[in-house]
């Protein structure tokens, strides 16, 4: 399967298709002109040829790509839309939606391109996306492309969520170019190649909701239901209404995709309801931070100036939002009692999966009434004092692990905090909690689940820096470390360590 360059006759001038090997299907672009619109990605000038950012090899062997598709200059060209790959059949998909909580019409794939749907190794089909590949019939007088620095971001995080075991799409790779770009300044493109079983989104219920598409409407969620929740089809719920089942399915894979990002720490930053993923996977990664210290009321979308997707009110704007779906969806269920019910699947599964996360984080693998104050209790520790949030964890969970070889490292954590005596009345509880499990198990579920390495804000902009001055080293030693975020990697304490003072000037926005 190695990549190579089709043969076939072409027009003069016209790039050469290249060859993947890779098994075509394209099924989302054959639901017709109503869903999407053919084109090819727009090339970038030939005075500004791309070049290699980040790869990821484990998505490569996702997709079934050869081992070489890492220094293919033709796979280089076609991913950064320079040339077309054979079997691909590009489209843009129209979808509408509510941005921060207000309706906004009709957006769609206004600089991402579908280049169709491949047979991966271990998988149906996972469809394959470049994102900044130019100018789109929903663009928006926008100019369809993407700059490094939102590309490493976004390539980055696909790839350490996934590690942390967050459902997410993945990125394969990012290309960059020195074409200049303009946002509030003039920075370079670049393309990042996105992998996923689907990139179908809440808001492309809602644009055929909102136009009165009925039929368009009910092939959509027919193709979603048969594609990925097949079982909606044969359950007794919901008095055998498919409709109101796939409701229910996608409110349960929401509730799953909220407790990992708050248990992670994970600020999404824009939860439009055309960035909420029909699949429950993390989508679109723009202005996302991951927590430095614990503030419940953390914004990080700098665009955010009401604070409507601060972080704790992330679970309940992913309800808010699941009311939206279902509202795009009540032409076929046709019972407002079903959908109701459907939806509130979210707020019973919700705070069920969230103790499950924060009880492994703690290292209770048994579980106790007096286990939800006991995680409430710790949560209030750490907004007293805005503790950080990962090094907490980590260092909890190195405590636990001594504590089973017979020492301590309880010092290494009461340093976190000024005001040690509600921390010390807090350990003295825990660790009484602690001693009705078994302690060695509890120090290796801790140490599985409470990262070491998670993507900072300055860790990014440190390789989104170098990468500016074509120096790529910093995108692939970060991502080293993302993809296996529970080791130790000796050597690497720094990445582990505090934010530095200048990490609070870092601002992200909506293009970002």
């Amino acid at each position: 399967m190695s990549t190579v360059l089709d043969t076939t006759a072409q027009a003069p001038g016209v790039p050469a298709p290249v060859r993947t090997g890779l098994r075509w299907n394209n099924r989302y672009a054959q639901l017709g002109p109503a869903y999407v619109t053919a084109l090819a990605p727009q090339s970038l000038p030939a005075t500004h040829p791309p070049y290699w950012v980040g790869q990821s090899r484990a998505v490569g062997d996702w997709l079934g790509l050869a081992p070489d598709w890492t220094t293919s200059e033709d796979l280089l060209a076609a991913l950064t839309g320079n040339a077309p790959l054979v079997g691909s059949a590009p489209v843009a998909t129209v979808y509408s939606g509510h941005q921060f909580g207000v309706w906004a019409g009709q957006l769609g794939d206004g600089r991402a391109l579908l280049l169709g749907e491949v047979q991966g190794e271990t998988d149906s089909g996972l469809e394959i996306q470049l994102k900044g590949a130019g100018r789109t019939p929903y663009s928006r007088m926008g100019d369809g492309r993407a700059v490094l620095r939102s590309s490493i971001r976004e390539f980055l995080a696909s790839e350490a969520m996934h590690a942390l075991g967050v459902p997410t799409t993945r990125a394969l790779c990012v290309t960059g170019s020195d074409a200049p770009v303009r946002r509030e300044t003039v920075e370079t493109a670049a393309v990042v190649t996105r992998v996923a079983p689907s990139f179908i989104r809440f808001g492309h219920f809602e644009h055929f909701a909102s136009r009165e598409q009925f039929d368009e409407l009910r092939v959509l969620a027919d193709y979603v239901i048969d594609r990925y929740y097949p079982e909606c089809r044969t359950t007794d719920a919901y008095q055998g209404n498919a409709y109101a089942a796939l409701l229910a399915a996608v409110s349960e894979r929401t509730a799953v995709l909220l407790a990992h990002w708050q248990a992670v720490g994970f600020c999404h930053g824009v939860m439009n309801t055309d960035n909420m993923s029909i699949l429950g996977l993390t989508l679109d990664y723009g202005p996302y931070q991951f927590l430095d210290g614990y503030d419940p009321g953390h914004i990080c979308n700098h665009s955010d100036t009401q604070g409507r997707y601060a972080y704790a009110r992330q679970p309940n704007v992913a309800y808010w939002n699941l009311h939206a779906l279902a509202q795009a969806l009540m032409p076929l269920i046709e019972d407002e009692t079903l959908a109701q019910a459907a939806v509130d699947v979210y707020r019973e599964r919700f705070p069920l999966e969230l103790d499950l996360r924060y009880r492994a984080k703690l290292g209770l693998r048994t579980e106790q009434a007096d286990d939800r104050p006991l995680l409430e209790a710790t949560l209030r520790l750490l907004a007293g004092e805005r503790t950080d949030y990962t090094i907490f964890w980590r260092r909890l969970s190195q405590h636990v692990a001594a504590s089973v070889r017979g020492a301590s490292e309880a010092q290494a954590l009461r340093d976190l905090f000024i005001d040690t005596a509600p921390f010390d009345a807090w350990l003295g509880r825990y660790e009484t909690r602690l001693s009705q499990e078994n302690q060695p198990d509890s120090a290796h579920t801790m140490l599985s689940v409470n990262p070491k390495f998670v993507l900072r804000n300055w860790l990014g902009e440190q390789a989104i820096r170098r990468a500016r001055e074509q120096d790529q080293s910093g995108v692939a030693r970060l991502l080293a470390l993302l993809e296996r975020p529970h080791d130790e990697h000796p050597g690497h304490e720094a990445e582990a360590g505090f934010p530095p003072d200048w990490a609070s000037s870092i601002e992200i926005s909506c293009s970002s």
